[in-house]
């Protein structure tokens, strides 16, 4: 017991460190002292101010799933290749293949639309949490609760942006228990200007994804549009390049051990606060089956890309999805149990359960708490099978997100008496999906990828939940009658597979086109299953209790550190987190801070296409001919600092003291894997590509100098 309590105190007195922590921009005058101490020259308002321009101004969620910085008066974007990746393959083609070659606009004219690609930007940040908690009260259930949060959040939110072009929304922090309204621009013309080869890109592949040491130039490069107001503005041939209010200078000056490093950006999801039970859950159930999922996709996706060059570009972007994310929860399924995370939420637990018998109002407000957890988890734990297979085996797939998207269409045409309206309503909104679906799919590798997917989740969901038409399909199943046979011949006679027939079906939409379509049938049946378990009533009760229980234990939390700077989850809103540029150790290997092009050159393989180098390259590196951009006769290549960042925090821009870029992040490392839910303070480490081997790239390889000429370079 008193070593548990130890751990947990130790754990805990980590909130709040220089390294750990993924703040709100407007609320770090608490960390100021400590942010000065390491570095920072600028002043809390300089970093983010709501009316006058600051350093927030340039700093873009772009499409909601990455981030990305402003770099120039024009309007220039830097983000990752792999946030670009979906952008490039979908403006390849095996005639232009851009994720092989590269790309590189010569002049305004030649940038790529990325139709649907958005760039939203914070105007300002307000807490209401008083406002939301006025229209709350203990009575509620969280049912109650969250619907009453969201009206008054959307009322707070139409308030604050009547009159204007602003976007706004109303978001949770700490599980409820605080609320920020968020008042964005969002620009929807983005168009592509620049990226490497993959080979420069995607150096290192899914071997080195999530290690270090790496050589990868994971950049890409794009540009907002706007009106000739210079606001927002759909895409149209006469938008101007968008002046941002403010734009990063770029420092070539270079790093050192110990500088300053700040990181702002859009990161996604942490869940920090998750408790020994969910940990428990990822570890034994939800990542196994994940990554079970995702490998065979990935081996599937993987050979009939290899066979043809047209299927290699329509599954480049799903391939890297897919892998990323495989890659992660194996990593972090290994690193929670090698990090003793498990132990470490039991020592928080059992810290908490002693600190609420001190005190008899405190055992009132918080006794029920963790029973409450374990029970919900008792619950849920029946549903996590059907719930991971769905999504992983059968919603993710091209074929099947792009049926299902028909649900609501399917559902009016077999009304009683059908609304024309909404069916008219959802034939529009399909229209964005039409050629982008036909486009990326191909017949043979749907048909492989669909039929190992019915048989996964027919082998691996407990039977008990499956719905009644899927087992009787299931009974048809047998050595000469296989999935593939089913898959065939429903994929033959569906309008989802087949343009023309589309194409048809829109013209005339009927719901005996849908009862007809087996593979629809199917997965629809495999949908309202799903909905019908997963968020059925006993799910959706133990999900309520998870809820609250989880509330009332972050409120706990910081009442027993009233000291502590607690920071609420990542959630995909604007974010900084400080530290600085650190090397580490790390299970008996000890690792330096930089890499330079030497260790590049030391991976090359030719036979492998994850460490072919191009020859342009290895010509400039022969020479040493690196400009302005190197260091000592070599050039560097990617860097690591103690920030703390997660997924969506990819593109985000890497500042040193003095509010200048000298990289962007785009990695974290593999010991740490498990710092989504609990940071490791001695080496979890964020991974970032220096710029001087971005600019270099730019500049001496590409020979895009026109680009480095629009930006502002600080020597």
């Amino acid at each position: 017991m008193k070593k548990l309590i130890l751990i947990a105190i130790a754990f805990l007195s980590l909130v709040g460190r220089a390294d750990e922590g993924m703040y709100l921009p407007f609320t770090i005058k608490e960390n100021y002292s400590t942010m000065q101490a390491l570095g920072l020259q600028l002043t809390p308002k300089q970093i983010y101010h709501a009316k006058k321009p600051s350093l927030k101004d340039a700093v873009v969620s772009l499409g909601g799933f990455c981030s990305a910085e402003i770099i120039s008066p024009k309007g220039l974007l830097l983000t990752n290749h792999h946030c670009g990746y979906d952008a490039i393959a979908e403006s390849s083609t095996p005639e232009h293949d851009y994720l092989t070659d590269g790309f590189w606009a010569k002049d305004y004219a030649s940038e790529i639309p990325i139709p649907g690609l958005t760039a939203s930007i914070v105007v300002r940040v307000e807490d209401v949490t008083a406002l939301v908690l006025k229209e709350l009260h203990d009575g509620m259930d969280e049912d109650e609760r969250a619907l009453a949060a969201r009206k008054v959040g959307q009322t707070i939110s139409q308030k604050a942006i009547e009159g204007t072009h602003y976007q706004a929304y109303v978001k949770d922090f700490f599980g409820g228990n605080e609320y920020y309204l968020f008042v964005t621009e969002v620009f929807e013309d983005v168009r592509l200007v620049g990226a490497p080869p993959s080979s420069i890109g995607k150096f290192g592949g899914d071997t080195d994804n999530w290690m270090w040491e790496r050589q990868t130039g994971d950049f890409s490069m794009f540009r907002i549009y706007s009106g000739k107001d210079n606001k927002p503005a759909k895409f149209a041939m006469d938008n101007q390049p968008y002046v941002p209010k403010h734009h990063f200078p770029i420092s070539i000056a270079g790093i050192k051990e110990g500088d300053f490093s700040m990181v702002m950006g859009y990161p996604g999801t942490t869940n920090r606060y998750l408790t020994s039970w969910g940990v428990k859950m990822a570890i034994e159930k939800d990542q196994p089956s994940r990554v079970a999922i995702r490998g065979l996709k990935l081996d599937i996706m993987k050979q009939h890309m290899d066979q043809s060059d047209a299927v290699r570009i329509q599954y480049a972007s799903t391939y890297a999805q897919v892998s990323n994310y495989w890659k992660y929860f194996i990593g972090q399924t290994q690193q929670l149990k090698k990090n003793n995370v498990l132990l470490k939420k039991i020592g928080i637990e059992q810290e908490f359960a002693g600190w609420i018998t001190q005190d008899p109002a405190r055992k009132e407000k918080y006794g029920s708490v963790l029973t409450d957890m374990e029970e919900a988890y008792k619950v849920l734990e029946k549903y996590i099978g059907i719930r991971v297979y769905f999504t992983e085996a059968i919603y993710s797939l091209g074929t099947g997100r792009f049926m299902l998207r028909h649900a609501k269409l399917y559902t009016s045409l077999t009304d009683a008496n059908p609304d024309k309206k909404i069916i008219s309503d959802e034939i529009e909104k399909l229209k964005p999906y039409l050629e982008g679906h036909f486009t990326s799919i191909d017949f043979n590798t749907e048909l492989e990828l669909l039929s190992a997917m019915f048989a996964m989740y027919a082998k691996d969901v407990n039977k008990e939940q499956h719905p009644e038409e899927f087992k009787t399909l299931m009974d048809k199943i047998n050595d000469t009658y296989t999935w593939t046979n089913f898959v065939e011949g429903a994929m033959k006679n569906s309008i989802f597979v087949n343009k023309d027939k589309y194409e048809a079906f829109v013209a005339n939409p009927t719901a005996e086109a849908f009862t007809q379509d087996e593979l629809f049938t199917i997965t629809y049946k495999l949908f309202t299953n799903y909905r019908e378990l997963v968020m059925g009533a006993e799910a959706a009760a133990a999900q309520a209790k998870l809820d609250k229980a989880n509330r009332l234990f972050i409120a706990a939390l910081r009442e027993m550190y009233p000291d502590k700077k607690f920071y609420p989850n990542a959630n995909s809103t604007l974010r900084l987190t400080y530290g600085t540029i650190q090397k580490y150790a790390a299970h008996d290997k000890q690792y330096d801070y930089y890499t330079t092009i030497e260790s590049m050159m030391a991976k090359e393989d030719p036979t492998n296409e994850e460490f072919i180098i191009p020859a342009r390259l290895k010509e400039l590196y022969e020479k040493k001919d690196y400009g302005r951009y190197g260091q000592d006769g070599t050039l560097w290549i990617n860097f690591i600092s103690n920030n703390d960042i997660t997924g969506g925090n990819s593109g985000s821009p890497v500042i040193n003291g003095k509010g200048e870029l000298i990289g962007t992040a785009f990695d974290g490392n593999w010991e740490a894997m498990s710092g989504d839910i609990a940071f490791e303070k001695d080496f979890q480490r964020t991974i970032s590509c220096d710029i001087r081997y971005i600019l270099f790239i730019i500049d001496k390889y590409a020979g895009a100098t026109h680009l480095i000429d629009e930006m502002t370079i600080v020597e």
